[in-house]
């Protein structure tokens, strides 16, 4: 339980540590200047860093284990955040981006790893929980940012103050030891299951980079939506990103109970079904003939059932690769194809909303939604079949005692 508190507090900060990027990033638009086609360029400038480092990360977790590796990036990457607020051109934003971007990627190998090892200590599935402490440090980080733009705060000394304060609280972090992943003895004559194979894993890959990359969507482009598309100012284009966390954020409280009820299958699709019907009020809201109220109204329901239909996907991804082998180098591969996807993603949407519209660049999360809804069930279902053969030794008395 010590472990799991540990946890949970790294990813309830480093949800603060977004929210200081995400959430910002319409006053900086402003504050540069920057447009679409710049913002596309940040984006990917971020996503060039992190899929750098991941790979990286995989193999110092290996020599480190991934509780060190936490304990040096997680500061590290707080104090990232001063390059961008430092930054007084795009240029040198860009630059500052692909160290964040680095920095982030580290963190988010460094995170998955220890969240699974603190899974397969308790031996139950909580991976949902402890992604909602992620969203609901988001949500309390962009509640601060809103707060602060309509204040008057200037953005540059939010993420300047920000990064140093979350930097010493993230020092405190020191994670857990990884346990051993024992297997269950097998009755005589029965085979030992084999470690998911690197076609399931790519896929299983594509399964949350669908899931990121619709995150990413509202993270980096849900503000800039609502200013830029539906008229409505910055601060307003803050409280979009942070109503498509608070709704991620009650799900993924819930998600563990939701998922061992209707089992993962049925959780799965109507996740998808659910993102796909919120992307298609978002994108309803930009041809609505109302005024900016309503349209932004529309918006705000739209991004609400978008971040709750994806709020489990990633835990449930991530919570059964671990169950089901349980290596740092493939859970590290999965977490690196995941997060690069949604790296990727919202910087391929700015591309798009440059050379179109952002509204048309919006179909690319909806279309992955829908692909959440119809591919996903079966696959994560048989990796959950495989999983129940791999449970720790320990796991039944873990439950008789607890």
């Amino acid at each position: 339980m010590a472990g799991r508190g540990t946890i949970m507090m790294a990813y309830g900060l480093t949800g603060v540590m977004n929210a200081l990027w995400g959430a910002t990033l319409p006053a900086t638009d402003a504050r540069l200047e920057l447009g679409p086609g710049r913002l596309g360029g940040l984006l990917m400038a971020l996503a060039v860093g992190a899929l750098v480092a991941m790979p990286v990360a995989g193999r110092l977790a290996e020599r480190w284990t991934g509780r060190r590796l936490l304990r040096i990036c997680a500061p590290a990457a707080a104090l990232g955040l001063a390059g961008p607020a430092l930054a007084a051109t795009a240029e040198t934003l860009m630059i500052s981006a692909v160290v964040l971007g680095m920095l982030f990627g580290l963190l988010n190998v460094a995170l998955s790893l220890q969240a699974a090892a603190v899974e397969r200590s308790l031996a139950r599935p909580v991976m949902s929980t402890v992604h909602g402490t992620w969203t609901l440090g988001a949500v309390a980080g962009g509640a601060v940012v809103t707060a602060a733009l309509r204040a008057g705060v200037d953005v540059r000394v939010l993420m300047g103050t920000g990064a140093i304060i979350l930097a010493v609280a993230l020092l405190g972090v020191k994670g857990i030891p990884e346990p051993p992943v024992r297997l269950v003895p097998r009755p005589a004559g029965q085979a030992r299951p084999a470690p998911p194979r690197p076609g399931v894993m790519v896929m299983l890959g594509v399964v949350g980079a669908a899931a990121f990359i619709t995150e990413g969507a509202a993270t980096d482009w849900a503000g800039v939506h609502a200013t830029r598309v539906l008229g409505a100012d910055p601060a307003t284009g803050s409280l979009v990103y942070t109503v498509f966390f608070v709704a991620m954020t009650l799900v993924r409280f819930a998600g563990d109970a939701v998922r061992t009820r209707l089992g993962v299958r049925t959780t799965i699709r109507l996740c998808g079904v659910t993102a796909t019907a919120g992307y298609g009020l978002v994108l309803l809201a930009g041809v609505l003939p109302f005024g900016t109220a309503a349209r932004v109204g529309c918006a705000l329901a739209g991004w609400a059932l978008a971040g709750a239909g994806m709020a489990v996907v990633w835990p449930i991804v991530a919570s059964l690769l671990g169950a089901a082998d349980g290596a740092a180098r493939r859970l590290s591969a999965v977490t690196t194809i995941s997060y690069g996807g949604g790296l990727v993603g919202p910087a391929l949407i700015g591309y798009v909303a440059t050379t179109a519209t952002l509204p048309l660049a919006l179909v690319i999360p909806a279309a992955l939604a829908l692909l959440v809804a119809t591919a996903a069930p079966h696959l994560l279902n048989a990796v959950s079949v495989s999983a129940t053969h791999h449970r720790p030794v320990g796991a039944t008395a873990s439950r008789r005692t607890s």
